[in-house]
């Protein structure tokens, strides 16, 4: 017998914040192991003898894998249960940590990874969705507001554990860490969360008359090789060049693919994912909002590491310390509630808007002021943290609201892949802009090449001047994305309040 979120839902559930802390337990499972790796690159290559290939697939494989599957596992979590995909994303990932930390060769690392990311899908599917059943809409702002708080606490603290883990332990040490945080999420899970799924009925679910109860075997298949290749052309781009031919031709295939997922969402009459969502100004402008906010932000971010150890001189542990503050920052504003009261009492359109604001203005501010030291980026990490605490629990608000709840699965997943894409768009295209100004391979090698000091300087003052502008560029994206997703949100609540006043 199928279960629906039923009546408890709308009075909130009588444990939900209890749960809430099971779901952000298992979401920071998947967020720290998204930053850890990073930190572990020079002693896999020592250890395992890895090249920059194995690194780079290493990194890869749970990217695509996630990436490529999120859709499909929320359709599945809507369709068989939110619970049982939660659980499953957790026995995946953390069977997937225990074979990363005890590979012994680079090929066991990168299948094991792989492993890891399709645990990574269930789970950062599942925990949004439950989310949006166990609360009732007042409280939903905060909630997700916390949810998201943990996104930053994970980016935060990522570097930061795999820094101490690898000064006590072995490099196997930072996935076997995973382990005992996985299973206390799983026995917690299993206790405590409520199952929740779709009411379908022979021959029908609910939504528009003739929809099948089918799985849309064939939609999951083409966004899952659609996006996982769309997001492999966007990671190669720069390595390869955007004009090569692997390139080009992963574009021409993702384009297909996703062309033929859309034509078959469009006509099948059970789709996995339903393409009428684009036609409301909400969602629209929810996902513009996440494209470009995630396009700025994670381009920028990984800018400013750069930024932090090469003209800051700043080692990879000191330089997560020094990008604390961003997370501190929306850590705060949202566990104690205050972004959600921001976000009340302006409303959806202006509290993106005004997020959006905020952390272009942190991003000019990072570089115009960078150049003086430390003082100056702190500036900048802290409006970047105030405007997301802000902006990113409305427009994932946004998105969630804008689809029915027993599509929230699907929701999750179209959120967490216009994140992924975002993601991977701004570092590619923001790290490209840096090597249109700085003619130099890497900053290292600048250096290794300059014959004085004087010539060392002006090859350091020629990476930060690159640097400077692709912060701006990543400011005009954030502010753009902010001020469209305002508008499409605010034009999208005077045409509901005008149905009403019609009525």
């Amino acid at each position: 017998m199928p279960t629906s979120p039923g009546p408890q839902t709308l009075q909130g559930h009588p444990k939900r914040w209890i749960v809430l802390g099971v779901i952000c337990l298992a979401q920071l499972t998947v967020l720290l192991d998204n930053t850890v790796l990073n930190v572990a690159i020079p002693s896999l290559t020592r250890e395992l003898d890895a090249s920059t290939a194995d690194i780079q697939w290493m990194i890869n494989a749970y990217s695509l894998v996630q990436s490529g599957l999120l859709l499909t596992a929320g359709s599945a979590a809507d369709r068989y249960g939110r619970k049982k995909m939660l659980i499953a994303g957790l026995v995946l990932f953390g069977v997937g940590s225990l074979v990363a930390g005890l590979a012994q060769s680079t090929g066991q690392l990168i299948a094991a990874r792989a492993g890891m990311g399709v645990g990574g899908a269930l789970l950062i599917t599942t925990t949004l969705a439950v989310v949006m059943q166990i609360f009732t809409s007042e409280e939903q702002p905060r909630a997700i507001g916390i949810w998201a708080a943990v996104n930053a606490l994970g980016f935060a603290t990522g570097p930061l554990l795999g820094g101490f883990m690898l000064n006590h332990f072995w490099w196997g040490a930072i996935f076997l860490i995973n382990i005992p945080v996985a299973a206390l999420a799983l026995v917690a899970a299993v206790v405590l969360v409520p199952e929740s799924k779709a009411a379908f009925s022979r021959g029908t679910t609910p939504g528009p008359p003739g929809r099948g109860d089918r799985p849309d075997l064939l939609g999951a298949l083409l966004s899952t090789i659609g996006m996982a290749t769309l997001v492999y052309a966007i990671i190669s781009g720069p390595a390869h060049g955007w004009t090569s031919g692997r390139v080009l031709l992963t574009v021409a295939v993702a384009v297909v693919v996703l062309t033929a997922f859309a034509y078959w969402e469009n006509r099948v009459p059970y789709p996995m994912l339903d393409l009428d969502f684009f036609r409301d100004r909400r969602f629209t402008g929810a996902v513009t909002g996440v494209v470009l906010i995630t396009f700025g932000m994670a381009g920028s971010l990984f800018l400013l590491t750069q930024h932090l150890q090469f003209v800051l001189g700043y080692g990879p542990l000191e330089a997560g310390v020094r990008t604390a503050p961003l997370a501190l920052v929306i850590v705060a504003l949202n566990f104690s509630g205050v972004a959600a009261k921001w976000t009340a009492r302006l409303g959806a359109p202006r509290a993106i808007g005004l997020g959006m604001v905020l952390m272009s203005a942190g991003l000019v501010s990072i570089a115009s002021l960078a150049s003086g030291g430390y003082a100056g980026t702190v500036v900048g990490l802290v409006l970047i943290g105030a405007g997301a605490a802000i902006a990113n629990p409305a427009m994932a608000h946004a998105i969630m609201s804008a689809i029915p709840p027993e599509k929230a699965g699907v929701g999750a997943g179209v959120n967490g892949t216009l994140g992924e894409f975002g993601n991977g768009l701004g570092v590619a295209v923001l790290g490209a802009v840096l090597s249109s100004r700085f003619a130099a391979v890497s900053l290292p090698v600048g250096l290794a090449e300059a014959s004085s000091a004087e010539e060392r300087r002006r090859v350091t003052d020629s990476f930060a001047a690159g640097l400077e502008v692709s912060q701006l560029v990543g400011a005009v994206a954030v502010l753009t994305g902010g001020l469209l997703a305002a508008a499409l949100l605010w034009r999208a609540e005077r045409a509901d309040s005008g149905v009403v006043v019609a009525q």
